[in-house]
């Protein structure tokens, strides 16, 4: 009975979290048309509601393109890879507390998260293009850059509880330590962004310059997991970011308001701002980020010590 409840939440999770992927895309393009003043899709049965199933129908009945001089295998992998990564992600939350318990949840999370930059190199490499190669440079040199400073800044969070469970992180943050952490979350809010290649840092998919980035050479239902496993980061990013400085359960209905904040900031800064300079971007990571989260992390275990 146990397994099957367990298979039943993981298999709810991820239904729920695809779903998700689909109406945050007709939200997105709801709000960028309101805030360009049109009205964005509205065709599709009432207000659009239908808009995201009528691309999933259009994609994953279209034809798959195959660059001649691809490399086959590496080609056709890499997109499901993504899309795995991203699901395996939602494991390190304690969403299914009594289910999973996970004590090293933030070590799983850190672990998944630096496996995300091999598909996008390799959907870059495996294209055999100009484009989609200088496309998957630039996300892992990106990617690897604004890792470190995500790992630092969830490390200074962690020292305070002294443990790598999320769970202990939500209970303590429910006592408003998140006001101690308002420079953390700036920090983090700038490199999550990165992080997920959104405006205004979005290098890997820079259409002026690199007319699609790593994906060039997709379409069809290959470019659609591409785009879905995106689209599920920036959720995610969003849940976790709920929980790590704001200290919502799960299931609670402030956990929902802020979620739907954190994915309304995303889409507003990308109606906002223009896309950054690429080496303005690195000097942002390794030059300002960077020391500011060590010295952080140098700041709390004093401030643990100290209260010991």
């Amino acid at each position: 009975m146990f397994n099957f409840l367990l298979i039943l939440s993981l298999l709810s999770m991820i239904l729920t979290s695809l779903v998700a992927v689909a109406f945050i895309t007709l939200l997105e393009r709801k709000i960028l048309g309101y805030m360009q003043i049109r009205l964005g899709p509205n065709k599709a049965s009432f207000l659009g509601m239908l808009q995201p199933m009528s691309d999933a129908i259009k994609l994953y009945t279209k034809e798959i393109a195959k660059p001649y001089s691809s490399n086959f295998m590496s080609f056709f992998f890499s997109p499901s890879l993504s899309l795995m990564l991203a699901l395996m992600l939602w494991f390190s939350l304690p969403i299914f507390k009594p289910f999973i318990i996970m004590n090293m949840g933030l070590l799983m999370f850190m672990a998944i998260l630096g496996m995300g930059v091999y598909p996008i190199l390799m959907a870059g490499w495996s294209s055999n293009s100009n484009f989609s190669l200088i496309g998957g440079m630039r996300a892992l040199a990106q990617t690897i850059s604004y890792e470190v400073s995500l790992i630092f800044i969830i490390l200074s969070n962690m020292i305070l509880n002294n443990s790598m469970d999320l769970f202990k992180t939500i209970c303590l943050q429910k006592s408003f330590m998140f006001l101690m952490f308002f420079f953390n979350f700036i920090l983090w809010m700038i490199s999550c962004i990165a992080e997920v290649n959104r405006t205004p840092f979005d290098f890997a998919e820079g259409e002026s310059e690199l007319v699609s980035g790593f994906n060039t050479e997709y379409s069809s239902g290959i470019f659609a997991m591409i785009f879905m496993a995106e689209y599920m980061m920036i959720i995610f990013f969003s849940t976790f970011s709920s929980m790590m400085f704001l200290g919502f359960s799960f299931y609670s209905v402030m956990f929902f308001i802020s979620l739907m904040a954190f994915n309304f900031t995303f889409i507003w800064l990308r109606a906002t701002l223009p896309r950054y300079r690429y080496d303005l971007l690195m000097n942002l990571s390794w030059k300002k980020i960077l020391p500011a989260s060590t010295f952080n992390i140098f700041f709390f275990n004093f401030l643990n010590l100290v209260t010991k």
